[in-house]
């Protein structure tokens, strides 16, 4: 479930439409958290699907560590790629801010981090070093998404987190776990599918 501060908005005829803050979402912020309406599509069964589902399949999903397919029930499929994000999936199975979304903003994120099947240019950050977005991406970056999860993470617990409520009992579990320096945060390289595409 999408963080619920957020409206869907048309941003062009080339991107499409995005999902925008409608107010202050601050760094920390679980953004967004698997619910049960949320579906995990296993690889094998993409050939059940008609041709016109499965293109909108692989269109609005992303590749969890297994390879297998998650779709978003909610509006969380209309969230944009960037190479300067401002959320990011984590290794725990939620997405975290990973700096203040300011009202109006567009909520992004970097599709690296999703396991893509076929590398591709972004529309939205030409100029970026980074010009194409790879399925292998997590292997390169991870260190740095790593960072900026961990620089957000210790705001979790001293803002209001509206999606608290959906995560799981082991999910604040790990939580905790990390905040009292019990553990580490689990790298979110984790979440990398290394199987066959």
């Amino acid at each position: 479930m999408l963080h619920p501060d957020t409206e869907l908005r048309f941003v062009s005829k080339k991107i499409g439409y995005g999902i925008f803050a409608t107010s202050l979402i601050p760094q920390g912020s679980i953004t967004w958290v698997k619910d049960e309406l949320d579906r995990v599509i296993k690889k094998e069964d993409l050939k059940k699907f008609s041709p016109e589902n499965l293109e909108n399949l692989l269109k609005y999903t992303y590749r969890n560590p297994d390879g297998d397919y998650f779709f978003c029930w909610d509006l969380t499929r209309y969230v944009n790629h960037s190479f300067t994000p401002n959320s990011m999936l984590t290794s725990l199975g939620f997405e975290i801010a990973i700096r203040d979304i300011l009202p109006g903003e567009e909520m992004t994120n970097d599709y690296g981090t999703l396991n893509v099947i076929e590398a591709f240019i972004c529309a939205n950050d030409p100029e970026h070093e980074r010009s194409y977005v790879y399925p292998d991406d997590l292997s390169r970056y991870h260190e740095k998404w790593d960072k900026q999860i961990n620089d957000s993470f210790k705001f979790i617990n001293k803002i209001d987190q509206p999606l608290q409520k959906l995560l799981t009992t082991n999910q604040k579990d790990e939580i905790h776990q990390i905040l009292i320096g019990a553990v580490k945060m689990p790298s979110v390289l984790k979440n990398l599918y290394s199987g066959n595409y």
